[in-house]
């Protein structure tokens, strides 16, 4: 693997996603040596996926070199490479390109699509978890438009334009309002010969209402918003099976589709190696204390997704987005520099500022503790908090300008179809 020996502390962090970003820039400037494992060669700002997957934006935009994030500091070692198994009795884990020992190991690996055992929608649908995924959606639903432009079965032309969407959460809310937008705006532009009207969106949710992680002030706004703009949302509603043509639910009812995504649930992306009390098995995530140390080991933690400390205001753990693993990264860099010194750690305390969600132009909802509102304001104050969260200046000029010519003019400039879609 080619890591030079060191003297002093080998901190390994698997995973370059929030988390794992936030506690390794808090360690700069200390005497360690740090070793990021990723599979990928970029961080990558989840949030912004449904825009690369609905043509808003080019993936450039919201991925950053990893090596580029980490280029200043002076011990920081990063490999492209897949961490299979950790061996905790002898400090080793065990990659894709070789072992490592370690001297500390900070587990960051986030979350994989959750398709609840349902193997027929695991192998059919299409996930949006990276970056190739969410190019994935982006030439297949322009593929299908293609392909409805010129077919002239009606049946067929139907199923190639009914787009389908599983799980009302955020990502399934934003997916929905950005290809509803891109009925209004591109379609009747850009193909003359398909109606606006010939291209369906279906949100399908369990539950009773879309977002439910956030308030129903913000579920309410968020529905009005996304059938103003001809989305049809269909609640209580569970899907049973899709078999690359038909998405059918347990009630029985069938949607003829070429484009279903699948956005009904994440799970944990555990290591294997710790099992027993230190992993809770429904949930994928390992058990931590007020640390983020996971339980049962001196010297291995887990931060963000895959992180499940219990609280009396979290019981089941605090929520898989992106702010809890910002704010455990950071706590838990602080508590290291603390650690090195011999100073006592301090006990980690989630700060909620809050939950957004983007349903289209001018239109979105935030909660803010017990201040919910929704419309343009909403809108802007979540353009603002997600410019201000990208990894670096150019990633927000980009975006910025991306976003201002879009608004101007009711356009998505990265219509692009660059791959055959493959699985």
């Amino acid at each position: 693997m080619n890591i030079p020996e060191t003297s002093v502390p080998r901190i390994v962090v698997i995973g370059g996603g929030f988390a794992g970003i936030s506690f390794i820039k808090k360690l700069q400037k200390e005497k360690v040596q740090i070793i990021l494992f990723d599979r990928h060669n970029y961080h990558t700002f989840q949030p912004l996926l449904y825009q690369v997957s609905t043509a808003g934006l080019e993936p450039d935009s919201i991925a950053y070199p990893l090596r580029k994030i980490f280029r200043k500091n002076v011990d920081f070692h990063f490999r492209m490479a897949e961490v299979e198994t950790i061996q905790a009795e002898n400090n080793t884990i065990h990659t894709s390109i070789g072992s490592l020992h370690y001297d500390f190991l900070v587990i960051a690996t986030g979350t994989r699509t959750n398709f609840f055992g349902n193997d027929s929608i695991a192998e059919n649908s299409m996930p949006m978890k990276t970056v190739p995924q969410a190019l994935n959606i982006r030439s297949l639903m322009l593929q299908n438009i293609e392909k409805a432009d010129i077919t002239t079965d009606e049946r067929e032309r139907k199923r190639l334009l009914n787009f389908v969407i599983a799980g009302a959460g955020p990502t399934g809310v934003e997916l929905a309002g950005a290809l509803a937008e891109f009925r209004k705006g591109i379609l009747e532009n850009d193909y003359p010969e398909l109606e606006e009207e010939e291209m369906n969106v279906h949100l399908i949710e369990g539950l009773d209402r879309v977002l439910p992680p956030m308030s129903e002030q913000a579920s309410e706004k968020a529905q009005k918003f996304l059938e103003k703009l001809g989305v049809q949302i269909h609640l209580e509603t569970f899907i049973s099976d899709y078999d690359g043509k038909t998405v059918t639910t347990k009630d029985g009812q069938k949607f003829e589709t070429a484009t279903f995504i699948w956005a009904a649930g994440v799970t944990g992306a555990p290591i294997k190696g710790i099992n027993g009390e230190a992993l809770i098995e429904k949930a994928n995530r390992y058990k931590v204390d007020e640390f983020n140390k996971i339980k049962g080991f001196e010297n291995i933690y887990a931060l963000g997704d895959i992180a499940l400390m219990e609280t009396e205001e979290y019981p089941k753990g605090h929520p898989q987005v992106a702010q809890p693993a910002i704010q455990q990264g950071k706590h838990l860099g602080k508590n290291f520099r603390k650690m090195l010194k011999d100073k006592n750690m301090e006990p980690f305390e989630y700060f909620d500022k809050g939950t957004m969600a983007t349903v289209g132009r001018n239109k979105a909802v935030v909660d803010m503790g017990k201040l919910h509102f929704g419309g343009a304001i909403a809108w802007f104050l979540w353009m603002f908090v997600h410019l201000w969260f990208l990894v670096g200046f150019r990633n927000r000029v980009v975006t910025f300008f991306n976003w201002t010519y879009s608004y101007i003019n009711y356009d998505r400039a990265a219509r692009l179809i660059i791959r055959p879609f493959k699985k």
